[in-house]
């Protein structure tokens, strides 16, 4: 973590001698059944970030995501390229009202803001994220609202939107359709929601012991219930409402030689990119370990160091076997009509574009 924030002996706006019990607090949520960690997901979620914001923020910067990579690009421009091709897709432009579906601490918010000159909203549960957010995007307030609540029941009036985007923030969702009927809820009709999903592929076995593993040290590295099927997610945004445009896996477009968990591998050689490698993470562990000792950092911080580590690990893993993404692309629309629809049955999960998307987006980057 930064100098600053490590001496501050504490972990988002948790004080010192409250760590130890929220770490404890996430520890026992993950422990029980997966219908339990769906109940409490609100209270899992807030402990995760409470603890994990700062050391996102000192090894990630200001954008929580991954992205498919060019050969030749560097980590940074393929966040924002990443995060472009939505707003390109979604047409943003002044003037229109825009919902970020867990937004983070405001990095890509900030940065499509800044591109678009749209009005954004973003609503995120975690209350130290949003002061974070507020700060990253200072520059733009008049362009940026938050909303300290709950996506899964948004504080908000139907037809309220014109667009929503949400990157990487689904997956925190305990029930995919529920989540998804309240984006459709608050968009216009004919209005577009784009986004990139956490996914099981097709390749992932659920009678392999081993992928089991990866599985569950992706979820409880990451503070997630479950981790849904390419299938499942289709499914839910039909079962929502919406008309599914487009949807594939993002994730083969990386150039071979920068595949997305790059970042992770201790493959990219700058001093920016050490705290996200192998070897930064282990310092940062150790740091923290002689921290604790000495009263320098609050006790548990250690402990959120090694289980973001065990995290970092296994979605390489993920991402070498094939059996997960992190960047399932798609593209939905609430029908121009709001009336009785007849129901739709799932769309397969490889990509499709009918005509009839003009409306959605303009170009394509």
């Amino acid at each position: 973590m930064p100098a600053k924030r490590l001496n501050s002996r504490s972990l988002g706006d948790l004080p010192q001698d409250e760590v130890q019990s929220v770490v404890d607090g996430y520890a026992a949520i993950y422990n029980a059944d997966l219908e339990r960690k769906r109940e409490q997901y609100q209270l899992l979620v807030n402990h995760y970030y409470d603890l994990a914001t700062d050391f996102y923020e000192f090894g990630w910067g200001q954008s929580f995501h991954f992205a498919p990579r060019c050969r030749g690009e560097s980590f940074k421009a393929s966040l924002l390229r990443h995060q472009r091709f939505l707003a390109d897709l979604l047409s943003l432009k002044p003037g229109m009202q825009v919902l970020d579906v867990g937004c983070g601490v405001g990095g890509p918010m900030g940065n499509l803001a800044r591109y678009s000159r749209a009005n954004f909203v973003g609503i995120n549960n975690n209350a130290y994220q949003i002061k974070r957010a507020k700060l990253h995007t200072r520059d733009i307030r008049s362009l940026c609202r938050f909303i300290h609540g709950d996506y899964m029941r948004i504080p908000e009036y139907d037809d309220q939107y014109d667009a929503a985007f949400a990157i990487e923030s689904m997956p925190h969702a305990p029930d995919k359709t529920a989540a998804f009927r309240e984006i459709f809820r608050v968009l216009r009709p004919g209005s577009c929601f784009a986004g990139y999903e956490w996914c099981l592929t097709q390749n992932f076995d659920p009678g392999n012991v081993e992928h089991l593993r990866i599985k569950k040290d992706i979820m409880v590295g990451n503070g997630l219930p479950d981790i849904a099927l390419v299938s499942e997610v289709c499914a839910a945004l039909h079962s929502a409402g919406f008309e599914l445009l487009e949807a594939r896996d993002l994730a083969p477009e990386s150039d071979p030689e920068t595949p997305w968990y790059r970042a992770l591998q201790g493959s990219d050689l700058s001093l920016a990119s050490i705290p996200r490698t192998p070897f930064g993470r282990a310092l940062t562990n150790l740091t923290l370990r002689v921290g604790e000792k000495l009263r320098l950092v609050p006790e548990g911080a250690r402990t959120v160091s090694t289980l973001l580590n065990a995290g970092a690990d296994a979605l390489v893993e993920g991402g070498k076997s094939g059996i997960f993404t992190p960047m399932f692309f798609f593209l939905a629309r609430k029908p121009p009509c709001s009336g009785p629809r007849l129901p739709t049955p799932p769309a397969p999960a490889d990509s499709h574009r009918p005509e009839d998307m003009t409306q959605c987006f303009s170009t394509r980057k």
